[in-house]
């Protein structure tokens, strides 16, 4: 565990789980999915574990699932399902999601200590940027990075490092805030501490083992955690 409080200049915040909780639209839609695909519904709380790796892993999951393990299922299928995934998520991603409980104080704490602001999530950008939009969220960040942004997506380091490039500073004065493994592992992969929100999809099998520099029950926690060196 991290000295308290750890001195950063910049955060960046995971999307699905950590800022705004959409697995009922993300359900839905795959569900209408599976619904042209003559497959039955699959439950919400189910398809929540499919989150955290971008759409195309949830279709391939929701696709997959109810199969027996030999059975092969080809790829213009899985391509066939995630266009028309896609194609009702587009329609309906803003249908049920809302930002979590104290996200914008959080945000707004947090630009209020002078750290600068960025989102990084493996949700495709088509997808990302008019959700920030449209939840009013969009303001918060200067930079906004979505898993089709860089040739790599979490959990590889890259989009942190390209985070800390963009803000002028090393990756151990960025902080990311998100709720799951994949969050951890490109954090740690990149040097940056890394703080756990454990409301969101996240699929660690023990948080007391991941590692991190604390556990935030939500967004606003942070900001008495945090400190910018130069204030």
């Amino acid at each position: 565990m991290a000295a308290f409080p750890i001195q950063i200049r910049a955060i960046a915040y995971d999307l699905d789980g950590t800022l705004v909780d959409s697995a009922g639209d993300l359900a839905y839609a795959a569900n209408l999915m599976r619904e042209e695909l003559n497959l039955p519904a699959i439950p919400e709380s189910e398809i929540k574990t499919y989150i955290g790796k971008g759409i195309a892993n949830l279709v391939r999951r929701a696709v997959m699932r109810g199969r027996a393990a030999d059975d092969v299922v080809s790829d213009a299928y899985v391509k066939q399902a995630l266009a028309i995934c896609e194609r009702h998520y587009h329609q309906h991603m803003c249908r049920a999601t809302r930002p979590y409980p104290g996200v914008v104080t959080g945000l707004e704490a947090a630009r209020d200590k002078g750290l600068r602001l960025a989102c990084i999530t493996n949700k495709a950008a088509r997808f990302t940027e008019p959700m920030l939009r449209e939840l009013g969220l969009a303001q918060y960040f200067e930079l906004t990075l979505s898993g089709d942004s860089l040739p790599e997506k979490k959990p590889h380091p890259a989009p942190l490092l390209y985070v800390a490039k963009f803000f002028n500073i090393t990756p151990q004065q960025l902080l990311m805030v998100g709720d799951s493994d994949n969050d951890v592992e490109a954090a740690k992969a990149a040097g940056s501490p890394v703080f756990f929100f454990p409301h969101g999809y996240h699929q660690a099998e023990n948080i007391d083992n991941l590692g991190v520099d604390a556990v935030v029950q939500n967004l606003i926690a942070i900001a008495d955690l945090v400190a910018h060196p130069g204030r």
